[in-house]
């Protein structure tokens, strides 16, 4: 992988990038749409290359590895055959879903022991393993094996855990630099900076992670339940340690604002199920604001659900159509809905590397936060 950052804002630290993989070029920033099981829930692959135009999805490894398995990937020539997605594929290590689990997991120095949702059954995940399961998922960007602690967080407990994630870090590198992909195209491992909501782990982290020296880095434990402030300052601590010749990726965010916040402070690359998940309940991003589909105010609106922002789904179906569906719980509500935020989400930030390009970029982003964030 390489990255070739173009230009920075003169008024912010945004950044306008070019990140290349064997399977296609990703121009920063970017959002990525998230493919939990290998699919980005009701859409189909072609709508997101050519309605969407998104340049890189995610897959997950924890959801992955357990259906449809290694065995059926591997048997496939990896995601990118199995699922028919041509671009970029990054894939998150799982340490988020075991984080999440925990009722049902152990975590040791070894790894994590843990049951799975579908049938109980209990397997481990260590930081050799979960490189090995990421290069046959096949990936072009894998994720370190880390734990992603919850929020409120006590300090003490904070620091062994970020101690420990670059502990796993160190062995993640070591397996993952005494092994070779399974399908003849490059992958790429990115460290994890933790450390809950202390600045002073977030730094020591930050350093940590940069001595490494990868071909890019994530920012992940935030967005956790911690307040935006929290989020904003931490991530601009972060950003101003890490290389700012390699790519920076802020894990799980977010909304609009979210994103356009973070991109002034120098973060690459976001990922979120946000414009998905709301989506299939009715709720709507637009280039005016924000949308519940639902309520009565849109029953008889037969104007296009965005017609300023373009693409098929946003310009060919009427508010009206789309909340008929939605309280009909018909299955094309979710793809009509889920197509069009994703849609939106990819403007934004072709919008956003724009105005750097450009130059105005921090004048722009506090009048379009207040614009996508209104509710109408």
């Amino acid at each position: 992988m390489q990255f070739t950052l173009q230009t920075t804002d003169i008024q912010s630290k945004a950044r306008a990038g070019q990140i290349v993989t064997d399977h296609g070029t990703i121009q920063t920033p970017i959002f990525m749409p998230v493919g939990t099981v290998g699919s980005v829930k009701a859409v189909w692959q072609r709508e997101l290359e050519l309605d969407i135009q998104a340049q890189i999805i995610l897959g997950n490894t924890y959801h992955l590895y357990l259906r449809p398995g290694l065995q059926v990937l591997e048997g496939a020539g990896g995601l990118h055959q199995f699922n028919g997605w041509k671009g970029p594929i990054l894939t998150d290590s799982g340490g988020f879903q075991v984080y999440s689990l925990s009722g049902t997991r152990k975590i040791k120095e070894e790894g994590v022991t843990f049951q799975s949702h579908i049938d109980g059954s209990r397997h481990l995940f260590s930081p050799e393993s979960v490189m090995d399961i990421q290069r046959t998922i096949g990936a072009d960007i894998i994720m370190a094996f880390d734990e992603c602690t919850p929020y409120p967080c006590e300090y003490g407990y904070a620091r062994k855990s970020m101690e420990m994630t670059h502990r796993w870090l160190k062995r993640c590198c070591d397996r993952f630099d005494a092994t070779e992909p399974k399908y003849g195209y490059g992958q790429t491992l990115f460290p994890i900076v933790q450390g809950s909501v202390y600045k002073d782990l977030r730094v020591q982290s930050a350093d940590t992670i940069a001595s490494f020296g990868r071909e890019g880095n994530a920012i992940g434990g935030l967005s956790v339940g911690e307040p935006a402030g929290v989020m904003y300052e931490l991530a601009e601590v972060v950003c101003d340690i890490l290389p700012k010749d390699k790519p920076r990726y802020l894990m799980g965010v977010g909304t609009p604002a979210n994103i356009l916040e973070g991109i002034a402070l120098g973060v690459d690359m976001f990922d979120c199920v946000m414009p998905t998940r709301n989506a299939r309940n009715g709720m709507l991003f637009t280039t005016q604001g924000i949308i519940n589909i639902r309520n009565e105010k849109w029953k008889n609106d037969f104007s296009p659900i965005d017609e300023a922002l373009g693409g098929y789904a946003s310009t060919s179906y009427t508010k009206a159509y789309l909340r008929h569906l939605v309280v009909s719980d018909e299955y094309l509500a979710a793809q009509i809905a889920s197509v069009h935020n994703l849609t939106f989400y990819l403007w934004l930030v072709r919008q956003a590397r724009e105005k750097i390009l450009e130059g105005n970029y921090l004048t722009w982003k506090d009048a379009m936060v207040k614009q996508v964030m209104q509710r109408l």
